[in-house]
């Protein structure tokens, strides 16, 4: 009678009980597999905190450097802060034969050099960014002035933030030749919010010594 059974359950398509264990126990192992993959990468993937490196960092605009003066140091979010016009030249920003447009606004910029990621500072007695470890140098918005850098600095992405920090529309960092252009300061601004989490590559333009003729 079982033989005859199983040969009928055959004949009209259907499926046996041990079959149907299978599947049951087939589904129940993949669901856990999914769910045991989906808290792996839960916790795997970073999560930042406000004021942590790799997340947002609220500053007030009262922070903020005068235009076209010497940068503001942020140690905890690995950035340096800039106010950019060159519209006022001075000696610590001018624009460089081929720039036609003019630098205004503000810029987040990493404190790494990109050449062998050595920690760069500013030198006042010579008006630029310095890196101590092979000689780069970079004008005061992050642009090489002499190399061995392979580009210029790299910048974080910003926008500014009312009195209520939520966000201003349009001043959200635009990305012109795929890096962060300056952000100028909009009238209502109370904070700036730098996100250590999205960085540009700094552009691989020309050397600005050698529009002078005094690259090493």
């Amino acid at each position: 009678m079982a033989n005859a059974a199983v040969s009928a359950e055959a004949k009209s398509g259907g499926i046996s009980r041990r079959e149907f264990l299978y599947y049951i126990w087939g589904a129940s192992i993949a669901l856990y597999a999914a769910q045991f993959s989906g808290l792996l990468i839960w916790f795997l993937l970073p999560r930042f905190r406000e004021g942590e490196f790799g997340g947002k960092f609220v500053i007030s605009v009262s922070e903020l450097p005068p235009i076209n003066a010497e940068p503001v140091n942020v140690p905890a979010g690995r950035f340096w802060l800039v106010n950019l016009d060159t519209r006022q030249e001075n000696v610590l920003m001018k624009k460089a034969p081929d720039e036609s447009d003019e630098i205004i606004g503000v810029a987040a910029i990493y404190k790494v050099c990109t050449h062998l990621g050595c920690i760069y500072t500013w030198t006042a007695a010579n008006n630029r960014f310095e890196c101590p470890c092979h000689g780069s140098k970079y004008r005061l918005d992050g642009r090489r002035i002499e190399s061995p850098a392979p580009r210029s600095l790299d910048r974080f992405r910003m926008e500014f933030l009312d009195a209520d920090r939520n966000p201003i529309p349009g001043t959200l960092s635009e990305e012109v030749g795929d890096f962060y252009a300056p952000v100028q300061v909009p009238d209502n601004a109370a904070f700036i919010s730098v996100d250590t989490g999205d960085r540009k590559m700094g552009l691989s333009e020309d050397l600005i010594c050698s529009f002078t003729n005094e690259c090493p």
